[in-house]
């Protein structure tokens, strides 16, 4: 354990394991809104050997302590050699630097592993008096850290808007991207969620569940302790053909799966396509307080709009019978915005430690915000819902 001090009067720790800060201390900073920040989730990406020295993830959780030595703060933190499992890329930085003589790895990630889901990285006690003034200490911090282990960059992806605003005034340099969500108006039904929308892009839908529905598939939902070692050795059969037909890294093993319905319970929602008894078909979702988090999917057959079945319908269904606000279906693919997700606008921060790369990456960070929100605004433009609903 590494032991750095950070202003004014804090104390920085570094951990190799989420296990030595223990669970109590680490969700009473996390809180239950975001799964993926829990003690759960990490420690089950930890103890499953999912992160590891095997898919160059380090280990190195941030706890800011008070003079008493109290943890008012946390960061999941991470060393990384490489640039993989994390959905904000900065290759090209990489190869700028190291083509002028510089060393871009080891850096810092404050991230949730192969997770692309905003969130809390700055995850505080909530008693605090001035978490602003914390925030922005816990910020600094990591930077100091890297410093003085002689690493490049801390970069934190993926922010909630506190965290977002804290790591900024740290002085790292804010990075924009682009997600689609479908927000809940209040809708009694899928129906009313459906008369929302033009009535093409209705007509359209109706017609993709339809042909879902008629192929002879049944779909189920499970959650927490419902969820079968069966069903878990079936979607881990998913995850790898989706990882085989993209070209990736199978970094989640087979024991993570099932660690997360021991872990967290009924917060796990797994959505399975069966055919006569078997599945076929799974999409793994997380719930939040107010927040049902999409995240893996996999099938094996070629069904019909399965796709668009199981991981947006089905979950704006259970989005709708929960009473949850909104549905994070994750990054990438325009075609969700006709199916109800609309586009948002993504935060992540990037602290530099070398002046010149980052006067480099602050000159392009100013463009490419620019172009994510001239994106996000013609993106808009194929929003689906009725002029008077789109707002």
């Amino acid at each position: 354990m590494d032991t750095q001090t950070a202003p004014p009067d804090w104390t920085l720790t570094l951990h190799a394991s989420i296990h030595e800060i223990g669970a109590d201390a680490w969700d009473a900073c996390a809180g239950d809104d975001n799964p993926f920040v829990s003690f759960g989730f990490l420690s089950a990406l930890e103890d499953s050997g999912s992160v590891a020295d095997r898919t160059g993830w380090l280990v190195r959780h941030a706890a800011l302590r008070d003079p008493d030595g109290l943890i008012v703060a946390l960061a999941p933190l991470y060393g990384k050699a490489h640039s993989y499992g994390e959905y904000v890329f900065d290759h090209s930085w990489v190869r700028a630097y190291e083509e002028a003589g510089g060393r871009y790895y080891p850096k810092f990630q404050c991230a949730v592993p192969f997770s692309p889901v905003p969130g809390p990285r700055l995850l505080l006690r909530p008693d605090l008096a001035d978490p602003e003034r914390v925030g922005k200490s816990l910020a600094a911090a990591l930077i100091q850290a890297a410093g003085q282990l002689g690493l490049s960059s801390v970069h934190a992806t993926f922010c909630d808007a506190f965290s977002q605003v804290a790591f900024e005034a740290a002085g790292y340099l804010p990075r924009h991207g682009v997600q689609y969500h479908w927000h809940n108006q209040g809708y009694g039904s899928f129906d009313d969620f459906l008369g929302a929308l033009s009535s093409r892009k209705r007509k359209a839908i109706r017609k993709e569940r339809r042909d879902a529905h008629s192929c002879g598939l049944t779909y189920v939902t499970r959650r927490g302790a419902d969820i079968t070692a069966e069903d878990w050795k079936a979607f881990y059969r998913f995850y790898l053909s989706t990882i085989d037909r993209k070209w990736g890294s199978a970094y989640l093993t087979e024991a993570f799966f099932p660690m997360l319905s021991e872990r967290l319970g009924d917060s796990v929602v797994l959505m399975l396509a069966e055919n006569d008894g078997k599945a076929v078909a799974g999409a793994l979702n997380l719930m939040g307080t107010d927040a049902l988090f999409g995240r893996n999917w996999g099938c094996e057959g070629d069904w019909p709009f399965l796709h668009f079945e199981l991981c947006y319908y089905q979950a704006i269904e259970f989005a709708i019978r929960h009473g949850l606000s909104r549905v994070e279906a994750g990054a990438q693919g325009e075609h969700k915005i006709q199916r109800g997700y609309l586009p948002v606008r993504t935060n992540s921060a990037h602290a530099i430690l070398d002046p010149g790369l980052k006067r480099a990456i602050a000159n392009f960070l100013d463009l490419e915000r620019s172009e994510v929100a001239d994106e996000l605004s013609g993106l808009m433009e194929f929003s689906p819902y009725k002029k008077d609903d789109s707002s």
